[in-house]
């Protein structure tokens, strides 16, 4: 796990160079990256949506396609379509933006749900159907979209299976005064997006992707994470809780958190950490709760602090209720299964 830390540290810190002060936010987008799942970034104008995407990109060695969403945008536009060549007197595929390895879905509320609608097999299934014929997306793929949850003129709100097959919802915000004047500072004569550099093979990248799935879950904080996804289910205020994708995603998620961490067991604190970016934007509030203002986000947060962590003890346990011998357990659950005689 020290290989997939320290590469990770290297792609995030290139990243920085762009974007000024959103560690985390940096470390939630390589978190997606790692699982090969999607990212949605929601934030006003102006705060680094598009230029976090792009540099992302950069730093990876992979195909890089951005699409600008328009009400105009016909679903065609994304996929690709069959063109009639009248010299050899046959159809050519001509394939569309979507058909490449990172894809940045630039406004992607501003498409009408005919052309977000184009997106559902392309980001769920790495395929796209047609004229009756199947297209493999290549590999990796990633879709990192934007949009603006502000202004409403001119948008679609986005479907909730579309919603659905982000991994993670992340939102940057406003740079803190200092790291403002550093980005002042920076852009005095040239934009830093221009120097950036490949810091990560496709190679390398897929390697560290195969090597997450290896992470160790506790049978505890598997436990965990359903009864939490659960209790989105049963809230009073939610009308709609999350899915078993929410709950595979917060499960991945953990693992690639833990791989940064330089830990190759999760722990509960990693999954209290991803639990409102991968699954606050999943749930639907119901009319009569959102009329006293309340927002999935607290819910999460809600939910974070009553549904216990399996096994959690006063003696030895953390503030945050996680077991302290955790890792111990996780130690000897590895060792036990690497020792017994194969059947």
């Amino acid at each position: 796990m020290t290989s997939i830390q320290e590469t990770s540290e290297k792609v995030a810190e290139n990243v920085e160079r762009v974007i000024i002060g959103k560690r985390q936010e940096v470390r939630l987008t390589l978190v997606a990256l790692l699982c090969r799942g999607h990212l949605l970034i929601e934030d006003v104008p102006g705060t680094g949506k598009t230029m976090l995407a792009k540099a992302v990109a950069r730093s990876l060695g992979c195909s890089f396609r951005r699409i600008q969403f328009t009400p105009d945008l016909l679903p065609s536009d994304v996929t690709g379509l069959s063109i009639y060549n009248q010299k050899t007197q046959e159809f050519e595929f001509r394939p569309g933006p979507i058909m490449a390895q990172v894809v940045l879905a630039d406004e992607i509320n501003r498409a009408t749900p005919k052309t977000q609608s184009s997106l559902l097999e392309c980001m769920e299934e790495h395929q796209a159907t047609i004229d009756g014929t199947t297209y493999q997306m290549p590999e990796p793929f990633l879709v990192i979209a934007t949009q603006n949850p502000i202004e409403y003129e001119g948008t679609f709100a986005l479907p909730e299976a579309q919603l659905d097959r982000f991994m993670l919802r992340i939102r940057l915000g406003y740079p803190s005064p200092a790291d403002e004047q550093t980005i002042l500072d920076q852009q005095k004569i040239t934009h830093p997006l221009d120097d950036l550099k490949e810091v990560l093979g496709l190679e390398d990248l897929r390697a560290l992707q195969v090597a997450v799935r290896e992470v160790y879950v506790d049978p505890s904080v598997a436990d965990y994470i359903v009864r939490l996804v659960n209790a989105t289910r049963t809230h009073p205020d939610v009308y709609l809780g999350a899915s078993p994708r929410g709950s595979l995603a917060l499960y991945r998620a953990g693992q690639a958190l833990a791989a940064l961490s330089g830990r190759d067991y999760v722990i509960p604190d990693d999954i209290k950490a991803l639990a409102e970016a991968a699954l606050a934007h999943r749930l639907i509030i119901k009319t009569s709760a959102s009329m006293h203002d309340i927002d999935p986000r607290q819910v999460v947060a809600e939910l974070l602090n009553t549904v216990p962590v399996d096994g959690a003890r006063v003696a030895g346990a953390d503030r945050r209720g996680a077991p302290a011998d955790l890792a111990a357990r996780a130690a000897a659950a590895k060792d036990g299964a690497a020792g017994s005689p194969a059947r």
